[in-house]
């Protein structure tokens, strides 16, 4: 044994436990492809060795299996330092995913409805499938939260950012409930996911917002974007927005109903 084999103390993986899946294919509760078991154990570690778990990272990207994909998944759910090597064994992690292809999609929605963090995950199924089916997956996904109060919002902020790049009706009729969230955060993000689709008929809904809206930062993102397109405010609803507009310092309802930059009391 040379003195590198003694130093780098190789973890022996345990026995799988389960029968496996001899076709490698996935299935959620499902038996799990024994050769998965081991390094799936070590990827999924945060205390292991660095060396180990890249070692068991890659072999499990060789596999290119579904199997394996659901375990490479579990290595999104920690952070290690240094920060490059938490970045280069997640990079690993996530080619050897879609080296698996689409067969895999299923794993990773679960996931995505247990994970903390869904940053990897959405940028899996972005790489996946296409644009029909990314959009299709990210809104059956958000309608599975609401709008009440949640003890860690980042998974449906981040769904709501990342369907602030996908333009459809079906996308703001989904993000539409959002504006009411009980989160200041979450409502902030589904304002701008809302004016990315750029159709009017937002217009009532938001305007609505700045009504019964407390936090001047959320104000202040519907005015600068009605502002922006030029969207003329009905006028039986100016007064309203006029007077909620107030606290912002920065906005105000024009005599034509468009939001312009100054105080309402320079517009009468």
């Amino acid at each position: 044994m040379g003195l590198f084999d003694f130093l780098k103390k190789k973890s022996s993986p345990p026995p799988a436990a389960a029968s496996g899946n001899a076709s490698g294919s996935w299935a959620p509760g499902g038996p799990v492809d024994k050769k998965v078991v081991g390094p799936g154990k070590v990827a999924g570690d945060k205390r292991a060795q660095t060396y180990d778990r890249m070692e068991a990272i890659q072999q499990l990207a060789d596999m290119k299996s579904p199997d394996a994909a659901a375990a490479l998944l579990k290595r999104f759910t920690f952070v290690i330092d240094p920060s490059i090597t938490d970045s280069e064994e997640k990079e690993v992690a996530f080619q050897g995913i879609i080296a698996a292809g689409k067969e895999c999609v299923p794993a990773v929605v679960e996931f995505c409805l247990k994970a903390e963090q869904l940053t990897w995950p959405i940028k899996i199924l972005h790489e996946l499938l296409d644009d029909a089916e990314y959009e299709e997956e990210l809104i059956d996904l958000l309608a599975r939260f609401d709008t009440e109060y949640a003890r860690n919002v980042e998974p449906k902020v981040q769904m709501i950012q990342a369907l602030e790049e996908v333009v459809s009706e079906e996308v703001r009729e989904a993000v539409a409930p959002f504006l009411e969230d009980v989160n200041e955060t979450v409502r902030f993000h589904a304002v701008a996911a809302t004016f990315a689709q750029n159709n009017e008929e937002s217009l009532f809904a938001l305007v609505k917002l700045i009504e019964a809206e407390e936090s001047v930062r959320v104000k202040n993102k519907v005015a600068e974007g009605l502002l922006f397109r030029g969207w003329v405010i009905p006028p039986d609803l100016r007064a309203a927005t006029s007077k909620a507009l107030r606290d912002t310092g920065g906005f105000a309802v024009g005599p034509d109903g468009k939001i312009v930059r100054g105080s309402s009391r320079d517009w009468g």
